[in-house]
């Protein structure tokens, strides 16, 4: 407080010296310098109990929930990049063309970087199974298609579309779950994500 009253006598006598006595006796000049002193040691008390930034602190790391809807973005971003590629018995690769558990395949190692199963029933004992009503953007669904179950495989997008390599002649493309073809060989769904164990089906 000392130091304040010393400080605060120097910074009228400059005033003094600058501007004359005139200017000063008409003003409540000790009044005005005795706040602002004040002023400034408060707002220097309030930002040193504040807490500071560390720009050098790391970010907290994503959340399981931030990390499942990043990996199904991918998945269904990558899934939407093959939309045309034509439907071969076998094939794995874009530029040979897919069939659905190749394109299934493909999607999975690009987007999250780990391997499939090589059919569509294997696929089937993947993950997690989820009910018609739990299905999210990224899903496994499976069709029987060829009378038997788990027996082609898409992807599914939301809003009851799916995306698939079809059969012979067709090209990877987008389809209504509820077309009546598809709902009548509707055999399920599953969730797989990286770090999933692979387990039999308990259900199927």
């Amino acid at each position: 407080m000392h130091m304040l009253h010393d400080s605060m006598n120097r910074f009228v006598e400059i005033l003094y010296t600058h501007f004359g006595q005139r200017y000063i006796h008409s003003m409540p000049i000790k009044k005005t310098i005795i706040g602002f002193f004040v002023a400034i040691a408060c707002s220097g008390a309030v930002l040193a109990s504040e807490p500071q930034y560390r720009g050098s602190d790391e970010a907290p790391p994503p959340s399981v929930f931030e990390r499942y809807t990043d990996s199904m973005r991918s998945l269904v971003d990558r899934s939407l990049n093959f939309l045309g590629v034509p439907y071969r018995m076998g094939g794995t690769s874009p530029l040979t063309g897919f069939d659905c558990s190749g394109f299934v395949g493909k999607v999975f190692a690009d987007a999250l970087g780990f391997g499939m199963p090589r059919t569509a029933a294997e696929m089937a004992q993947m993950g997690e199974q989820v009910t018609l009503n739990e299905l999210k953007p990224g899903d496994l669904v499976f069709f029987n298609t060829m009378r038997r179950t788990f027996s082609h495989v898409g992807i599914y997008l939301g809003n009851n579309q799916f995306v698939h390599a079809p059969s012979t002649g067709g090209v990877v493309r987008v389809e209504d779950m509820r077309i009546s073809y598809w709902a009548a060989r509707y055999d399920g769904a599953r969730r797989v994500l990286p770090g999933t164990q692979s387990r039999q089906s308990q259900a199927n």
